[in-house]
């Protein structure tokens, strides 16, 4: 450090050698244009070499500023980033970034936050929901890497639990049931509800290689002849969800994640036989020698809300 000159003297030639003018340096760094000057000669005092000269109204970069000027705008650059993150880091040390599936995030995750925020007055949860958090096949690559990149402190996937690097836990076995709205149809087993013809498909369950939809209940409560089923497919939870409390039909729905719907009767289950899918609920996060503490607080919380008795 000591062979650098002043950085400020250094940062007015980036600026004016890049511009390849003293006055648009002077208007970019909210400066004089006789400041730029002075700043630019005190430099070439300093190194004991010439980096521009002075022509009538303009300048021209010599050689040795131009050599040297594509490392010094990559060096400030750098230090830009740097500090914007430990500007961020100190103005943000309290907010975090969760995604979930959408259908988690919104009645799962969202009935509970006023609990954190409880605990956590200071803290600000920024919730995005996306089905970019549901897996498609086992052996998924998700790692810390790709929940660096997407800006993510914690994430509740939906899939198989096999992440690279990340602490894991598993929040909630994904078990589904018929439901409707009450009165919307009256069986006794699961051959009569085959027949009902309206039943709703969650196809987020369909991005899985491992399906978990109408045709394997049915093949699990021991119906074989499915060539007459038919559902109405839906691109997530939410909106079958909402078909469903409207009363357009029949939903596979978690009795854990439906818990509000089912206590006020806007659902109720038709046959309580549950499939049991092979996916599941994860809380992921970068783990403890990378995380931030508002993020493992966060994912301790999760945790501990899931053997919460209600919400």
């Amino acid at each position: 450090m000591s062979r650098l000159p002043p950085l400020i003297a250094l940062s007015y030639f980036e600026v004016a050698a890049r511009t390849k003018s003293f006055a648009k340096a002077a208007k970019e760094l909210n400066v004089t244009p006789a400041a730029i000057s002075h700043q630019v000669k005190a430099l070439e005092e300093y190194l004991g070499v010439e980096l521009f000269v002075r022509h009538h109204r303009r300048v021209s970069l010599t050689p040795a500023a131009r050599a040297s000027l594509p490392e010094l705008h990559e060096g400030f650059q750098i230090l830009t980033d740097a500090v914007d993150k430990i500007r961020l880091y100190g103005e943000e040390r309290k907010v975090i970034t969760v995604c979930a599936e959408p259908l988690f995030a919104t009645k799962w995750i969202v009935p509970r936050l006023h609990r954190f925020y409880a605990r956590y007055p200071e803290a600000e949860v920024r919730l995005q929901a996306s089905l970019h958090s549901v897996d498609q096949a086992r052996g998924s690559a998700f790692g810390v890497s790709q929940l660096k990149r997407a800006g993510i402190d914690v994430s509740v996937r939906l899939g198989y639990g096999d992440y690279e690097d990340l602490e894991l836990h598993r929040l909630m076995d994904l078990d589904l049931v018929p439901m409707c709205k009450p009165g919307l149809v009256s069986v006794s087993d699961s051959k009569e509800l085959l027949s009902t013809k309206s039943l709703l498909f969650d196809r987020t369950l369909a991005r899985f290689d491992d399906l978990c939809g109408w045709r394997e209940w049915f093949r699990q409560q021991g119906c074989e002849d499915l060539k007459s089923i038919k559902a109405l497919q839906f691109g997530n939870g939410l909106l079958a969800l909402e078909a469903a409390v409207s009363g357009q039909g029949v939903i596979l729905g978690s009795k854990e994640l439906l818990l509000t719907e089912l206590d006020t009767d806007k659902l109720e289950v038709v046959v309580d036989r549950p499939l049991k899918c092979d996916q599941a609920y994860y809380v992921v996060s970068a783990g403890l020698n990378i995380e931030r503490p508002i993020a493992r607080e966060f994912r301790e919380w999760l945790l501990e809300e899931n053997t919460a008795p209600d919400v």
